[in-house]
Parts: C-alpha cells; sequence; structure tokens
C-alpha cells in the first residue's frame, strides 16, 4: 500500500499538482469540519506535509497515530513540535539551500530601500509631493560597515553580496567559525555598536527570542539601520517601535514580525521603516525548489527510511 499523506498550509498550484500525482496527499483545508475529519480519519496518514508559519503541534501529531514523516516547507522549523516527534520516532525534513539566494537577495534589497528611502520616495512622489520642493537627503549605502547576527548559510550570502558594495563586515554567532575571515563580536550588543546596518539571520527558536532588544537597539545608535529576514521572534517589536519614533535608531526594513500576519499599527504609520509581507522565499523559481525537495524527502523516506535534507 502506498502511503497517504495529509496536507496543511497551501503550497503553489504546481507544487500541489506535481505531489499530488505523485502520492495520495489529502489537504486539510478542504474538509468541511477539519477537527471532525482528523478524529475520524487521522489515523490513515503516515506523513504529513506542512509550511513552516504552521509548522506542527503537539496536538496535531497526537491525532495522527501512525505519523512517520513530517515535510516541511521552509527552512524554519521552530514551530514544528521537533519533541513531540522525537517521543513517537517521528522523521522531520526541511528545505534548506535552495532558498538562500533570494532570502539574500531580498535582505540586501532591504537594505538599499532602507537606506536610500526608495519606497519613501516613490511615496513621496505619488502623493504629488515633488513639485512643492525636494525629497530629504538619505544615506550612502555603499562602503558602510555590516553586521551580520547568524552567518549561516544565508547570513554569508548577503555578506558576499555586500562585499561587493565595498562593506566592512563583522558577525556574531553561538560559536565562532574559526575558517570565516571575518571578525566575530562576541555579543550582538557589540556587533550592533561596530556597525552602521545590522542585517539579523539567526534562526528562530527559544535560543533566539528578543536576541534583538532594547540594549541592542540602543547600541546600534541613532545612526544605524536594523534589517530582519529571519523570524520576528528574533526582535523585541515592542522595542523596536518605541526606537523607530523616538529616532533613537535611523530606520529598518522587516519581512518577518511577532504576529505573523498582524503587522503593528503604529509600525505601518511610521515613514523611516520599510515592510515586506514575508517574502524572502517568494520567487516561482525558489518556492519551485522547496517544493520539488518537500516531494524528494517524501519519496526517499517512503522508498529508503532516510530523508534527503533531515532536521531530525
Amino acid at each position: 500500500m502506498s502511503p497517504e499523506i495529509l496536507q496543511i498550509g497551501r503550497l503553489s498550484a504546481s507544487g500541489e499538482a506535481r505531489i499530488r500525482a505523485a502520492l495520495p496527499v489529502t489537504l486539510l483545508a478542504e474538509q468541511a469540519d477539519p477537527d471532525n475529519f482528523l478524529r475520524a480519519e487521522g489515523q490513515r496518514f503516515s506523513g504529513l506535509i506542512t509550511i513552516a508559519p504552521i509548522g506542527a503541534s503537539r496536538d496535531l501529531i497526537t491525532q495522527l497515530p501512525n505519523l512517520k514523516v513530517i515535510a516541511c516547507r521552509g527552512i524554519g522549523v521552530e514551530k514544528v513540535d521537533l519533541q513531540a516527534a522525537r517521543e513517537r520516532g517521528i522523521a522531520v525534513s526541511c528545505t534548506p539551500d535552495v532558498l538562500t539566494d533570494c532570502v539574500a537577495d531580498l535582505g540586501v534589497g532591504l537594505m538599499i530601500d532602507t537606506v536610500r528611502a526608495i519606497s519613501a520616495a516613490d511615496r513621496y512622489v505619488r502623493a504629488g509631493q515633488w513639485p512643492k520642493g525636494s525629497f530629504p537627503l538619505a544615506t550612502r549605502f555603499s562602503g558602510k560597515r555590516l553586521g551580520i547576527l547568524g552567518l549561516g548559510k544565508i547570513g554569508r550570502a548577503i555578506a558576499q553580496r555586500a562585499e561587493g558594495f565595498q562593506m566592512q563586515i563583522r558577525y556574531h554567532n553561538r560559536k565562532p567559525d574559526p575558517n570565516c575571515g571575518y571578525v566575530c563580536e562576541s555579543s550582538a550588543e557589540s556587533l550592533a555598536r561596530w556597525c552602521d546596518f545590522l542585517m539579523v539571520a539567526v534562526s528562530g527558536g527559544p535560543h533566539s527570542q528578543h536576541l534583538v532588544n532594547q540594549t541592542v537597539l540602543a547600541a546600534l545608535g541613532p545612526a544605524g539601520f536594523l534589517f530582519n529576514v529571519s523570524r520576528g521572534s528574533v526582535i523585541d517589536e515592542q522595542a523596536l517601535v518605541d526606537a523607530l519614533i523616538k529616532k533613537t535608531i535611523a530606520g529598518a526594513g522587516l519581512d518577518v514580525y511577532t504576529q505573523e500576519p498582524q503587522v503593528p499599527e503604529r509600525l505601518k504609520a511610521l515613514n523611516n521603516v520599510v515592510l515586506a509581507p514575508h517574502i524572502g522565499s517568494g520567487t516561482h523559481e525558489t518556492r519551485a525548489a522547496m517544493e520539488a525537495l518537500v516531494l524528494e524527502n517524501l519519496q526517499s523516506f517512503f522508498s529508503t527510511g532516510k530523508l534527503l535534507t533531515p532536521v531530525i
């Protein structure tokens, strides 16, 4: 018998079609009463497809007593209850590497947009303000000091791009990389104090909760800019909003938030922040590659017992 797969969260239309052509997939969102469906049919499923913003809770895992594997589209699995999966011996995969370039591209784009005030200038033109006077001067982008909080694959890709803008680069990791040519600062605070631009690219989860707090923002200072392409939980969002309003930092470019898709109204009202709706991997090419890897992980697991990109 072929495995039955439950899918929670939507993929692209082409990705769903490709996976359904290869495996028997049931989409939970198509069920009239998802809760009753899980109670009645949960035992059917040995595989689960999910997406990073949804994950898989302990409660959901409990409702799938024969679950053997969870395939997550996305690099972050902090919303998958990994402890519950370990207790049951359930394998978990994510989709690393294939999204690195697009997330790094967006990170650099957020930096340029924010520092050069491109979105603000666009609003200025559209509002008919240009005939009334020149747009205020912005900040130079090239040649600045870039601090990268989390020099993993995405952080390194951002650094590679930043070198093309003649930037000085330092980083902070929990453990310094002895093979890295960049200086490793001892803390997020010391990195913020050194840099002009602080890019957040760490993984989400309890270890990084509010890593960027009021103290780090104060160290960044009134000429410093903050950028986040990781997870909203890494930044104390209230402290960030206060810093932007009081202009104790110069600006911010954000792709992620604490309570997505809800963004604080005070944040949306500010002109010194660029807001993107969590689109780091949001290109046709990257989503196709991520969803292909979801399928490949499931096929590999059910044919060999091994995942291509395992988390556990």
